[in-house]
């Protein structure tokens, strides 16, 4: 026995010893290393996790996604045809849709059947705008219900993606929910719903897999204690006809970290025992948006925001952090998942997440909750997507928010004006990562160290992640740096490069943002990638977004 003990340990000790080495020997050739563990695999990271966020809020749908049939805008029965081609380009998995809030407050039966006979109803956001502006009987304020279920599903098919439909819980019951599945997946000529769809276009079903039951349950979807929505969900979830569609339940989850949340709703739904039975959950949701740029001043919602545009190195950094607590949550939540779902078979989904500013920076008064989109931003979801790849194994689908004209928008719209934002750069570098195998890596770099209010405080130096398709292996990286480049040496264990290629999104100006007057101001550049003896070398320029591509011999 004790020679086993003594064979143990020094067999981690001299796996110590050979990282470290390892560790020092690069050191002495730079400031900044990267291993790539080819051999140690994490897990396929999941196309889906590639997803965005459409809600009735603001311009999102209208004057967004939708401009109508009848629009010079160039479209394709009605939806943007700039905007379908910019998600093709970044093969968007899947969307989210009606909301968000507003899916609490929607009837589904609004949006169907001819438009000019739909009823117009007060959306769910008209209180966050003026006195003045509620007067006006825009799309924004009073939801015609000129965009439905048949036009999202349209907009995913067009766009390559699946529909992930959130349910209405707070408002609706079970059996509307039945009805809402059974419009979108039951086969032609089947039932009453299917015949109605195909007066409304599409006598083939939809096929919905992804259906959240509800949305943030814990606030403006119903105020619910966790335990009291375990009993929501079990209803709404009970022997939903499936039509021969593999349904996928998500849950709604916790508002970032409340973990009692989650503790509380799985050990309502599990009778207090932990299972091998996910009992109708396939995902759990999860909403973290980075706001807080108030270096621990307050907590209050509206206070402690910062702006799009103006922001010092500080507000850079600390939106980082607020940004990197990503994995924490992720971790804790796993955590809590794991003392009811034995198998892990409950994946977490992260459908809601971004930077949130105040407002001030929109293209126009019914934008609401739009934002002006920088390199800031770019960074921020980068480090965001870095995330859910290297916990593969534990996230099954994100959706960014959201698409268009709206916080961590991918695109700015108004009238026939577009233009793409730093943050569909990033999700065009990333999408080589979809379907790949997620690799175990190692990133070391000086800490950025910078005065916050008076006391020291520091940042990581570079951070991303690696997967793996075949013989193609694309690392992706942030260097959060405001002013200091990185000179990295990139080591892959397990394997040898034949060649390697780089793509960066950076500008001089920390600031610097494209707008439907200057859409051409953010770039992706190509970018050169030294071959060494055994590693690659890569200078990752300051606040910048990189992609590399080795090819593996």
């Amino acid at each position: 026995m004790e020679r086993r003990n003594f064979l143990k340990a020094a067999a981690a000790s001299t796996a110590a010893a050979l990282v470290f080495g390892r560790r020092r020997a690069l050191a002495q050739q730079t400031d900044s290393h990267i291993e790539i563990l080819v051999d140690e695999p994490i897990a396929t990271i999941a196309p889906e996790i590639y997803g965005h966020f459409t809600e009735h809020l603001g311009s999102v749908i209208y004057d967004g996604i939708y401009v109508g049939e009848d629009s010079k805008i160039p479209n394709q029965h009605g939806l943007r045809s700039t905007i379908i081609e910019k998600m093709r380009a970044i093969k968007a998995p899947v969307v989210r849709w009606p909301g968000g809030c507003f899916a609490d407050s929607y009837d589904w039966r609004d949006g169907i059947g001819p438009r000019n006979k739909r009823p117009r109803r007060t959306n769910f956001w008209t209180d966050n705008f003026t006195a003045a502006q509620q007067k006006q009987n825009i799309p924004q304020i009073y939801e015609p219900n000129e965009f439905g279920t048949d036009d999202f599903a349209r907009f995913c098919k067009l766009c390559g993606a699946e529909p992930y439909i959130a349910a209405n819980v707070r408002s609706l019951t079970p059996l509307d929910f039945d009805h809402w599945v059974e419009y979108c997946n039951s086969p032609r000529g089947t039932t009453t719903l299917a015949e109605t769809r195909a007066a409304d276009g599409s006598r083939d079903p939809y096929n919905v897999r992804y259906w959240g039951v509800g949305n943030e349950s814990w606030g403006c979807g119903g105020n619910f204690d966790p335990e009291d929505y375990a009993i929501e969900f079990k209803r709404y979830t009970t022997w939903v006809p499936s039509y021969g569609v593999p349904l996928r339940f998500v849950a709604s989850g916790p508002n970032s970290d409340e973990q009692a949340w989650t503790r509380g709703f799985f050990n309502k739904l599990y009778h207090g025992q932990p299972s091998h039975d996910p009992h109708s959950v396939w995902g759990l949701s999860v909403h973290h948006y980075a706001w807080n740029l108030s270096r621990g001043k307050t907590q209050d919602w509206d206070a402690g925001k910062g702006d799009a545009l103006k922001f010092d190195p500080i507000d850079w950094y600390e939106l980082g952090k607020e940004t990197d607590r990503m994995e924490g949550i992720i971790l804790d939540h796993w955590t809590a998942l794991g003392e009811f779902d034995l198998d892990h078979k409950v994946k977490l989904v992260v459908d809601e997440y971004g930077p949130w500013y105040r407002p001030g920076t929109e293209n126009s008064p019914e934008q609401l909750l739009g934002q002006m989109i920088t390199v800031r931003d770019a960074v921020m979801t980068a480090i965001s997507l870095d995330t859910f790849n290297r916990n593969a194994d534990k996230v099954g689908m994100a959706a960014c928010a959201q698409l268009v004209n709206n916080l961590n928008a991918l695109f700015l719209t108004h009238g026939d004006k577009f233009a793409t934002t730093p943050v569909f750069n990033v999700f065009e570098l990333y999408a080589a990562h979809q379907g790949g195998t997620a690799l175990r890596s190692e990133f070391s770099a000086p800490e950025v160290r910078y005065d916050r209010d008076g006391k020291p405080a520091s940042f990581w130096g570079l951070k991303g992640s690696a997967s793996l398709k075949d013989k193609t292996l694309i690392v992706t990286a942030v260097n959060p740096d405001v002013s200091q480049p990185r000179e990295t040496e990139i080591v892959l264990r397990g394997a040898s490069t034949a060649g390697a290629k780089a793509w960066v999104v950076a500008e001089s100006d920390i600031h610097a943002h494209n707008t439907l007057e200057q859409p051409d101001q953010v770039k992706t550049r190509a970018a050169e990638v030294s071959l060494r003896s055994g590693s690659l070398s890569f200078t990752f320029p300051p606040a910048s977004v990189v992609k590399i591509e080795v090819q593996l011999s």
